[in-house]
């Protein structure tokens, strides 16, 4: 009767759940196996793209299709360009993400700290900021914020008081719009 007894408790553990050391140990939220959304793997490991081809997304519906870029030059002379870029990120992570309000927070105070930072220190704070990005966006799955990850490269790589500023101005618009 012992292998009854093992039986129900292995029937007893929701689908998917693995708690021995068994393939997917190692696996951070995987979708292997489970029910549910047809998307969910795209939102967290692809970088927001649709890899079956097909999928339920109809042609008018760009959701998962990756963010577009933000260009920096237009960014530098354009104020308006800059608040619409701010709009369209929040509209991204309204639709795509679950990020949290504090999450973007320490983003821009990281931001912020880095703009302050000696000119001969600038482009490593930023750089620094870049990674804590890059870790929050992987960690939390914050595909919308992709584009913003894109271009803090490119100002880094300009290393460019203004595009610096120009940066934190966006980050800033954004943390305002997603109020």
């Amino acid at each position: 009767m012992p292998e009854t007894t093992e039986e129900k408790k292995t029937e007893s553990r929701p689908p998917g759940e693995n708690r021995g050391g068994g393939p997917r140990g190692n696996d951070r939220g995987g979708n292997e196996g489970r029910g549910g959304d047809r998307n969910a793997g795209a939102r967290s490991g692809d970088r927001g793209r649709d890899q079956r081809g097909g999928g339920p997304r109809g042609p008018g519906d760009r959701r998962f299709e990756g963010p577009p870029e933000i260009d920096i030059e237009k960014l530098v002379a354009d104020s308006l360009y800059l608040d619409n870029q701010a709009h369209v990120v929040v509209s991204r992570m309204r639709d795509m993400d679950s990020g949290t309000k504090s999450q973007l927070r320490r983003l821009y105070n990281a931001v912020r700290r880095a703009t302050r930072a000696p000119e001969g220190e600038r482009q490593h704070e930023f750089v620094m900021v870049r990674a804590r990005l890059a870790y929050t966006i992987a960690r939390h799955s914050l595909r919308s914020l992709d584009a913003l990850e894109r271009l803090l490269l490119q100002v880094t790589r300009k290393n460019d008081t203004r595009g610096y500023e120009r940066f934190r101005d966006l980050f800033e618009a954004i943390i305002a719009y997603n109020e």
